[in-house]
């Protein structure tokens, strides 16, 4: 059996495998549905898991790692309250979102035709070790690699492997590293060789959405406002919001409070100064449902449909924003 479920609306932070969601327990069986009903560009889709190599990564004993290596109970505060960061606490993240901003960039240095996601991987992974610090993936909940990497169709949490990147494909990137201490994280996507119209505009398109998503950010406004404005702007364009996974709190944990959705919602909660959190909307040009598959990560659009996906880190201060991870 190619896929596993079928995930409809459904609110996941970052990084949950399959077993940990609340799905429809719907299994697919036929895939004929998953030819594309509809023009989406000229793309080659991704249909089913490429293979990845499973070799160890030493970290130096000299870098500080995060809890969850050893303690699979330590991945997400007690508390559902946000927390308000010191100052302290503050200009650590800023450094550890600053090393995820360069990590980043050097790996979209690599992007060419013809390289593999893996070494892609290996790459950053060495990267992100030569700084002193840990690439948070790795490891967390049993995900086997450094980085995400998330090419066409796939929406998130794609897992590097030997898939040459080929001339027309869009590839997200997603960077987070463990610097003394916290956590800093941060996502693009790409553009492979001479990718179409259609694709370009649905990366662009997600950039906007992030961006005036971000710009709304203050003390006093609530949580919700973010949805509202990244589903205006996905719909107006003709897109739809993937509500399956959403921001989050971030620190010296991975993920905690606030859950940040990307889509119109009601939920309650506000910004305060000193929160620190993502928001990283993914987009697609068709279907918001996605599949699970087997790896219990790779997630793809139930359509086929291509999907983009921008995150960036954000600190509330007294009077706006500040985006960490620039």
């Amino acid at each position: 059996m190619l896929f596993k479920k079928l995930c409809t609306c459904l609110l996941v932070r970052k990084y949950s495998p399959s077993q940990n969601l609340i799905q429809i327990t719907r299994n697919i069986r036929n895939i004929s549905w998953f030819k594309k009903s509809q023009n989406f560009g000229n793309y080659q889709v991704i249909k089913s898991l490429g293979h990845v190599v499973l070799e160890p990564r030493y970290v130096p004993s000299n870098i500080m790692k995060p809890p969850y290596i050893n303690d699979v109970n330590a991945q997400i505060p007690n508390s559902a309250v946000p927390e308000i960061k010191s100052s302290t606490q503050i200009e650590f993240m800023r450094a550890s979102c600053s090393l995820a901003r360069r990590a980043l960039k050097y790996a979209k240095e690599l992007i060419k035709v013809g390289i593999t996601t893996e070494e892609i991987d290996k790459s950053v992974y060495e990267f992100i070790v030569s700084q002193g610090a840990y690439p948070s993936p790795l490891h967390y909940k049993g995900f086997p690699k450094s980085i995400c990497t998330s090419v066409n169709n796939v929406v998130c949490h794609g897992i590097p492997d030997d898939r040459p990147l080929m001339d027309g494909d869009i590839i997200n990137v997603d960077v987070t590293v463990y610097l003394n201490g916290f956590h800093g994280d941060v996502s693009e996507t790409f553009l492979v060789g001479d990718v179409d119209e259609q694709g370009r505009e649905l990366v662009d398109i997600t950039k906007v959405c992030l961006d005036e998503a971000v710009a709304i950010c203050h003390p006093g406004r609530p949580y919700k406002h973010i949805g509202a404005v990244i589903d205006t702007c996905a719909r107006k364009h003709g897109f739809r919001v993937v509500p399956a996974f959403t921001g989050h709190g971030i620190g010296s944990y991975f993920h905690g409070a606030p859950d940040i959705y990307h889509f119109r919602n009601h939920f309650p909660g506000q910004m305060e100064t000193g929160q620190t959190f993502t928001i990283e909307p993914a987009i697609a040009q068709g279907s918001h449902q996605c599949i699970i598959l087997e790896d219990g990560w790779t997630a793809i659009t139930s359509d086929g449909s291509r999907a983009a996906q921008f995150e960036q880190t954000v600190l509330i201060t007294e009077d706006g924003v500040e985006v960490l991870t620039l």
